[in-house]
């Protein structure tokens, strides 16, 4: 069984870089996206009913665009300069025009839309819709269509889109389901051993691991060959962002509780190396391999402004 620890060390994996306060927008966050080109961060403002649109370059909002029936995810398609906004209370994924900010087509789903995933080859984008039910519903970007719906056990949060396999995670089920991606359909469930909590996930294809975190304080390691519990490692409670660092090799993991921990991963093993005391409910994360950082979401408290502050991770 691989081994894990929580060990503490000095070694700094990510470096503070710079925080950007965001004083209009009340209560907390969901996901996040980036435009490359713009070095422009869309930020979903659950609570706010909006999405912000931040200039990382100059460290400022840039626009905040409101209307949107509880934000939970967004993906910004760099070819077409067009943001897609996945919200919760309306079963919508909407098109959202990046250059002059207006809506120009809603994609309707039965139910809460949550997360969105994008495979560049096949040009589809995948939603995880349910809330009483559960689904994978699939957009063809080429034909701006809905083509089909995957049935689930249970409404999906997280999940992680390869060229063959979808692995979702259902914790109303306690489950991970896989899905495969030419027989449409769901071709192996695996129990997740905890309190029903496995919520945000990250896969690493190479080593065919998945990394499942569970909002009652673990962090599973998990065989993608063979749906088997690897290792688990206790982390704070209430994680929403599970992020592998390829580069460095390292996991950011951010807890709602008020933590950011940082392992390393090595000869099979987690590693806490460096953890921050963050925000409580600052569990939305960000890692940009391309611009080299890692942006943690911290919501409204209080007396105290929503913020973005911003890491850099490092060699």
């Amino acid at each position: 069984m691989i081994g894990s620890t929580r060990a503490q060390t000095k070694i700094q994996a990510l470096i503070p870089k710079a925080e950007i306060v965001l004083p209009n927008v009340k209560g907390g966050f969901d996901l996040m996206a980036y435009d490359a080109g713009q070095k422009r961060l869309f930020l979903s403002a659950q609570d706010n009913h909006s999405v912000e649109v931040i200039d990382l370059k100059n460290s400022k909002p840039l626009k905040s665009l409101p209307g949107f029936n509880e934000p939970k995810w967004v993906f910004y398609h760099p070819e077409t300069n067009t943001l897609y906004v996945a919200t919760g209370k309306d079963g919508k994924v909407t098109a959202v025009n990046a250059a002059t900010y207006k809506a120009i087509k809603t994609y309707q789903f039965k139910e809460k839309c949550n997360n969105l995933r994008y495979d560049q080859n096949t040009n589809e984008l995948f939603v995880g819709v349910g809330d009483t039910f559960g689904a994978i519903g699939i957009i063809d970007l080429n034909t701006q269509k809905i083509t089909r719906q995957i049935p689930l056990a249970g409404f999906p949060k997280q999940f992680e889109v390869t060229t063959d396999r979808i692995y979702v995670n259902e914790p109303g089920k306690g489950l991970i389901e896989v899905i495969d991606r030419k027989l449409n359909k769901v071709i192996a469930a695996w129990l997740v051993k905890s309190n029903k909590d496995n919520v945000p996930m990250a896969i690493d294809q190479a080593k065919h691991l998945l990394y499942i975190g569970c909002a009652g304080g673990s962090l599973l390691t998990m065989s993608t060959e063979t749906g088997l519990e690897l290792s688990r490692v206790t982390i704070p409670k209430d994680v929403d962002g599970v992020y592998l660092d390829k580069k460095s090799n390292r996991l950011y993991v951010s807890c709602g509780e008020g933590f950011l921990d940082a392992f390393q991963i090595k000869n099979g093993k987690l590693n806490l190396i460096q953890q921050f005391a963050t925000r409580n409910g600052a569990g939305t994360g960000l890692l940009i391999p391309a611009a080299q950082l890692y942006v943690l979401a911290e919501p409204q408290t209080g007396k105290l402004p929503a913020a973005i502050r911003i890491f850099q991770p490092a060699l």
